[in-house]
């Protein structure tokens, strides 16, 4: 029998990154336009509203055009896109002399900050999900509760008839490998820095944007220290952007991607991997080729590039670490001796299914093993479950290339506040549902 009445959420989201956020975004507008009423949540296990804080280096800029922002593609007129963000900071027409699509990394950071603070009510940062159990009713899974804990606090609960996941990206290691002090992932960078006294060597492993970045930031930072870039490529390969290959990140795109057979999938896949994977911007290609031509004139090479290389072994001693580095095309060795050890080695996106536990088992698979995702980014579910379970990120397989990136976020939101909003009217809710 029943024992208690518990209030029940129309969405929880797990995570407030610049996709829960463009989904919160949207529900607000969807609410505004057409007077339904959403209670949602996002929980967010960061303190506060944060998005690759470690990356953010003076100098770089986005990759993405600032109207591809939380709002713009979807809802143009939108009082959350980036130029009313400019208006609200006093530099709109400053942005506009400075003639460029692509502003800071910094800016746009301060940006989303700025998007987030009107949802602070619907927030609960601090706030790390541990798992998400169904809640049965005569059989029929009818509701979720996402497990909580709030700092060293006790766990709570939140139901809901709807869950977003929204996790982000996970950090890529190579096996057995642990951060520490002298062994950083690219994502720490600016975090640990500040620790680093007269450093000798870095050693920085990788061959994408963040490689890049994190190079020619160390090289520029510490002007006595030697950077040594080591990949496995003869050179950093150039992100293709042109104008045709964007097309891979359109909206339309996304259904062209969904409806194709697999085969055509890991074709288009393949095509285009140089948009987005393993590829670095051409002006700051050429910036750290002049910087290593113009040290080797001089006579002193502080920007060292290992190419056709890779890193063996890896062994810490009294002063750092020491790495063992592999030129490939003869197999010779050499260690270096450095203060730090960075790998920019990537992300995975988080798997959905390590959070919801005895829920997952209700999830569909695909014969590759890959979670069945519709094309509103629900997860096909036994008909057992009546809650909705939407992705955001993890769904390249299904969805395309825009799976993780900024591109599609807006267009994306709408999608899954209209798809939320359909299963909210046929669901004839209550606000609150019987504890079992």
């Amino acid at each position: 029998m029943p024992t208690a009445e518990q209030f029940v959420h129309d969405l929880v989201g797990i995570g407030f990154g610049p996709s829960n956020l463009a989904l919160a975004i949207a529900l607000r507008e969807r609410q505004a336009r057409t007077g339904e009423r959403f209670d949602a949540v996002f929980l967010e296990k960061q303190d506060a509203f944060g998005w690759h804080r470690g990356m953010l280096l003076e100098g770089t800029t986005m990759q993405v055009s600032f109207l591809k922002d939380l709002v713009t593609m979807r809802n143009p007129t939108s009082e959350f896109g980036f130029l009313s963000y400019l208006k609200a900071r006093g530099r709109m027409v400053d942005f506009i002399n400075h003639k460029t699509m692509f502003p800071s990394r910094m800016e746009f950071h301060d940006y989303l900050e700025w998007a987030a603070a009107p949802f602070s009510d619907q927030v609960e940062y601090g706030s790390e999900v541990v798992a998400v159990t169904p809640v049965t009713v005569d059989g029929t899974v009818e509701y979720l509760d996402v497990v909580v804990r709030q700092g060293e606090g006790e766990l709570s609960t939140r139901r809901t008839r709807n869950l977003v996941v929204a996790v982000g990206l996970i950090p890529t290691l190579p096996d057995g490998i642990v951060t520490d002090e002298r062994l950083w992932h690219s994502e720490e960078l600016l975090d640990k820095l500040p620790a680093v006294t007269d450093p000798r060597r870095f050693v920085v492993v990788g061959a994408g944007q963040s490689a890049a970045e994190v190079a020619d930031h160390l090289h520029g930072r510490y002007p006595e220290a030697e950077v040594c870039a080591v990949f496995s490529k003869y050179g950093y390969t150039p992100a293709d952007d042109s104008s045709f290959a964007n097309r891979i990140f359109d909206p339309a795109a996304v259904e062209d991607y969904f409806t194709a057979p697999d085969a055509v999938k890991e074709r288009l896949l393949a095509y285009h991997a140089s948009t987005n994977y393993s590829v670095v911007d051409l002006d700051l290609i050429d910036e750290l080729y002049r910087k290593h031509y113009q040290e080797k004139v001089r006579g002193r090479e502080r920007l060292r590039i290992l190419n056709a290389s890779r890193l063996v072994d890896v062994s810490r001693d009294a002063g750092g670490v020491r790495a063992t580095v592999e030129f490939l095309p003869t197999g010779e060795r050499a260690v270096l001796a450095a203060d730090v050890l960075v790998y920019a080695t990537g992300y995975r996106p988080g798997d959905p299914l390590t959070l919801l536990g005895a829920t997952g088992e209700l999830c569909e698979r695909l014969p590759s093993g890959g979670l069945r995702i519709e094309r509103d980014y629900r997860i096909a579910t036994s008909p057992r479950l009546r809650c909705g379970i939407y992705v955001q990120g993890a769904t390249e397989h299904t969805h395309g290339l825009t799976s993780t990136l900024l591109s599609n976020t807006a267009v994306r939101a709408g999608e899954i506040a209209d798809a939320v909003a359909g299963r909210l009217s046929d669901s004839g809710r209550s606000t609150y549902a019987f504890s079992r």
